[in-house]
């Protein structure tokens, strides 16, 4: 079974969610403070981890930077609803997505199973070397491996799939909405700025062509489009 670890100081909240996901046959381990929540995702032990980011002794952002430095883990935030800021610098930080609270335990588990979904689809083709090629990218979606100029690229599996979207439609634009429900599983809802976030950090990521052109292009009000060099 699935192996979640929930951080969020709201015992009450914690208890409700673990009750309902563990009746979905997750196996749920709950901490109330970021340093504990730190220590628990860098165990190996969990498929996931759900960071509230309003904690005690570290909040969820700096408990997601810490993660990040040694952990690639799925990690899905919990946020204030209406908090662009902590939901703009989770994303930044390499969330792989959020929920607003007050959120229905329903909700949670539709956005857990979304990620999860996306990561075991690269586990269960590992055995799949084919390589997709668009000029200096390099991308193995079996390994959930991906290159640039033969440098291996840091990505998140939100940023890995959003990624692979783009490279099978070079030189095609992509629209938000089709990145949204194939890279995150859902419809891309008004004012969400997630797939803008994600891209920014994988143009960061990915240097510049040398004429300066990035090589992921916004198309205006259409989407994204990978351009070949």
């Amino acid at each position: 079974m699935t192996k979640v670890l929930l951080a969020d100081d709201d015992v009450e909240l914690v208890g409700m969610l673990r009750e309902y996901l563990e009746r979905e046959d997750f196996v749920i381990t709950t901490v109330h403070d970021g340093e504990q929540a730190v220590k628990e995702a860098l165990s190996g032990q969990h498929a996931i981890a759900v960071l509230d980011v309003m904690m005690p002794r570290m909040n969820g952002i700096e408990a997601l930077r810490r993660i990040r430095e040694h952990s690639r883990m799925p990690v899905l935030m919990l946020t204030a609803r209406g908090d662009d800021v902590d939901r703009i610098i989770g994303l930044e930080l390499g969330a792989d997505d959020y929920v607003p609270k007050p959120c229905t335990p329903r909700e949670l588990l539709a956005r857990l199973r979304a990620i999860l979904r996306r990561t075991e689809i690269g586990m269960s083709a590992e055995q799949d070397r084919q390589c997709l090629v668009i000029g200096a990218l390099q991308l193995w979606p079996g390994q959930r491996r991906a290159e640039w100029n033969n440098k291996l690229l840091d990505l998140t599996s939100t940023e890995f799939t959003l990624l692979e979207l783009l490279a099978k439609n070079a030189g095609q634009t992509v629209s938000k909405n089709e990145l949204s429900e194939q890279g995150l599983g859902r419809p891309l809802a008004r004012f969400d700025r997630n797939i803008d976030v994600h891209l920014s950090s994988i143009r960061q990521k990915i240097s510049a062509f040398a004429d300066g052109r990035t090589v992921i292009q916004t198309v205006y009000r259409q989407g994204y489009m990978l351009t070949r060099e």
